[in-house]
């Protein structure tokens, strides 16, 4: 018997016909063995995802058709199959577990329904011994009293929970291969943690092949084998993983590390891939694919095709490796990209807080009975208190639910608080009404998660970026006054003025995330919210918004409270980081105290959670237990005591006050009692 279990060679994928193709993947090939884990690994659009639909042979036709290659499972090719053998393969023998699982799961069946499907289809279980098999699964993915889950509706459960009852689904068919595609993008870095957790465990009791897709390093570095790295079409570098990270050869996969975001590039601009992944139109590329967007690139890029080199086990495809054309290659530096390695000066302090937070707190009421009487209230934010001094980012750190975005919102009087006091430049915003504080919405704005449904989609983006002038400053900025606006912000994100024409759907969505702070800048805000700006965002996009809020604070003074879970953007971008914790902040300080000397647990399981940023650096996650508990009635004393691993008796009753650990460091903790 071989050892390799999946053969994929010459495999093209295109959609449509003609001149207007896309062929979104283009002769790609690659092994995957037994008991092993392959990454594939890129940007949005390069085609990975396409990659894995093709061999499971899902992709939607008649637009979508495999015009090429095989894909061999221990010898059988999977692309000569009918259609009803395939359906046994499909679930059976691979398995896949999709990105986004709530819009994979069936809202109208239990978990347990949808489980038992599977193993209908592929074990021949039924009734009660289907049950029974399903409550294992769910008890071997880490699912709690998975006799109670087996009855429960998808909307019941956590991002986590519904993707362990994805894992579970895959996992009822026994398969020797399992497909996750981005398995963990949405997900919290602790949710993050026990899901490559749960895989590795999986595949080392199963001994199954994970095909893992991703355009994360870290996941890579912590779960992955062996990683191929995929561009337009086309996979441009294949090693052994701790290869890769010692030393990626290809340009593409150089820029994707300098890309990352951490601690010691504070003071740098991150490197950042001009331009973006080229349109995969039938028209017959000429060269390398990555030619427009790399320093190293010279005239033979552009006019002859990369072959494959392969030299100690690692395969790129660039000319730089290739003794035949290498040679020719113009001596000299390569180029850098401008703006890529300034120095930036955000380290600078300014006197006087700009927003001073004081106990806010927000209570939703909750309503039952035919009278709509108040049973009780969801504690969203309870007691939530920090200063943001001008020119300065404090980041806003925790899993989701915790309360982040709400506490933002409750600043900008987008909800209403229930308790406490917002200061803006001394003035108290949760007194304004009307147009006192219509007049101040200029001065704090806000940058959504998505920014595709916070844009109108059939506006156009220019109108879209000078709506809020025209709303807020319209007396005062006559309309070509704002246009001549439009044009300077759109500058100023990197973007061409003539692209105002355009609509949301036609952009990126970097572009639209430059859109969306475009449109916070055009009424010259003194203080921007930032939520999650960058978390569905690929490295190097990412990287291009980090750079551009930088700058903007530079230049305009601006000062961010960025709510995040990514504590490598926090390490990079803040000057100040608050972890919060079921609607209150357990520790707060300058952002090396905090990141470099975490004193609550809470903050030091989410810094044990960060995946490894190389293979030789892979250690055991401490695992939390259980998962954040219900705002509706958090626990009493201190509410981390539930999960946490240094819980005392006290914890149980009282909950902690806060201990001064150095003049701006401070903590909620029981374990570091007050002086």
């Amino acid at each position: 018997m071989t050892d390799t279990l999946l053969k994929v060679q010459d495999l093209k994928t295109q959609f449509g016909s003609g001149a207007g193709a896309v062929r979104a993947v283009d002769g790609v090939s690659f092994e995957i063995k037994r008991g092993e884990t392959f990454a594939l690994l890129g940007e949005s659009g390069c085609g990975k995802s396409v990659t894995s639909l093709s061999i499971m042979r899902l992709v939607a036709q008649p637009a979508g058709q495999i015009t090429g290659g095989s894909v061999l499972l221990e010898g059988q090719d999977l692309l000569q199959l009918p259609e009803v053998k395939m359906r046994d393969m499909r679930g059976g023998r691979i398995a896949m577990i999709f990105q986004e699982p709530m819009t994979s799961l069936n809202p109208v069946l239990t978990t347990g329904e949808q489980i038992c499907e599977s193993l209908r289809r592929h074990r021949g279980l039924k009734g009660a011994q289907a049950e029974a098999r399903a409550v294992e699964l769910l008890d071997a993915v880490g699912i709690p009293d998975p006799r109670r889950r087996i009855r429960e509706y998808p909307h019941q459960l956590s991002g986590g929970m519904k993707q362990r009852i994805m894992i579970a689904i895959a996992l009822a068919g026994e398969p020797e291969l399992l497909i996750a595609d981005e398995p963990t993008t949405a997900l919290d870095v602790t949710i993050q943690a026990q899901i490559l957790e749960l895989l590795r465990t999986l595949q080392k009791e199963r001994g199954m092949s994970i095909m893992l897709i991703t355009h994360d390093l870290g996941v890579v570095a912590e779960l992955a084998d062996r990683v191929a790295v995929m561009y337009a079409g086309q996979i441009v570098e294949q090693a052994e993983v701790r290869q890769f990270f010692a030393e990626p050869r290809h340009p593409y996969s150089r820029k994707l590390f300098e890309s990352l975001p951490e601690m010691g590039k504070r003071k740098t601009r991150l490197a950042v891939i001009p331009g973006s992944v080229p349109r995969l139109l039938e028209q017959l590329f000429k060269g390398c694919r990555f030619a427009d967007r790399c320093e190293f690139a010279w005239q033979a890029c552009r006019d002859i095709d990369p072959v494959w080199q392969v030299a100690d086990g690692q395969g790129v495809r660039c000319h730089l490796y290739d003794p035949a054309i290498a040679g020719g290659r113009p001596q000299g530096a390569p180029a850098v990209h401008p703006g890529e390695n300034e120095a930036v000066t955000t380290e600078l302090r300014y006197d006087g807080a700009l927003l001073q937070v004081d106990g806010l707190k927000v209570h939703y009421p909750i309503h039952k009975g035919l009278f709509q009487r108040v049973a009780g209230y969801v504690h969203a934010v309870d007691g939530v208190s920090f200063d943001i001094e001008k020119g300065r980012t404090l980041a806003l750190v925790g899993e989701s639910g915790c309360g982040k975005t709400t506490a933002g919102k409750a600043i900008l009087q987008l909800i209403r608080s229930t308790g406490g006091a917002v200061r803006f430049q001394g003035e108290r915003l949760n007194e304004l009404r009307g147009e006192a504080l219509r007049k101040r919405r200029a001065d704090l704005q806000i940058i959504f998660q998505d920014p595709f449904s916070s844009m109108n989609p059939r506006m156009m983006v220019g109108d879209i970026i000078e709506e809020g002038m025209a709303a807020l400053l319209g007396g005062a900025l006559p309309r070509q006054a704002r246009q001549a606006r439009v044009d300077e912000l759109m500058r100023q994100v990197g973007l061409s003025p003539e692209m105002k024409y355009r609509y949301p759907h036609e952009f990126s969505g970097g572009q639209r995330q430059r859109i969306c702070i475009a449109r916070a800048l055009a009424v010259n805000p003194k203080l921007i919210v930032c939520d999650e700006p960058t978390s569905a965002l690929d490295v190097s996009v990412q990287a291009q918004i980090l750079n551009l809020l930088k700058r903007l604070q530079d230049e305009l003074g601006l000062s961010y409270l960025f709510i995040t879970h990514n504590l490598s953007v926090v390490a990079y971008l803040a000057h100040e980081a608050a972890v919060m914790y079921l609607g209150r902040i357990v520790e707060q300080g300058a952002v090396e105290e905090v990141l470099r000397n975490p004193q609550h647990p809470y903050t030091q399981a989410l810094l044990q959670a960060v995946p490894a940023t190389h293979p030789d650096q892979r250690r055991p996650v401490l695992q939390l237990p259980g998962e954040l508990p219900s705002p509706v009635n958090p626990p009493a004393g201190c509410h981390f005591h539930p999960r946490c691993p240094h819980v005392l008796p006290v914890c149980r009753e009282v909950y902690p006050a806060a201990t001064a650990l150095s003049g701006t460091h401070r903590v909620r903790c029981h374990l570091y009692p007050q002086a």
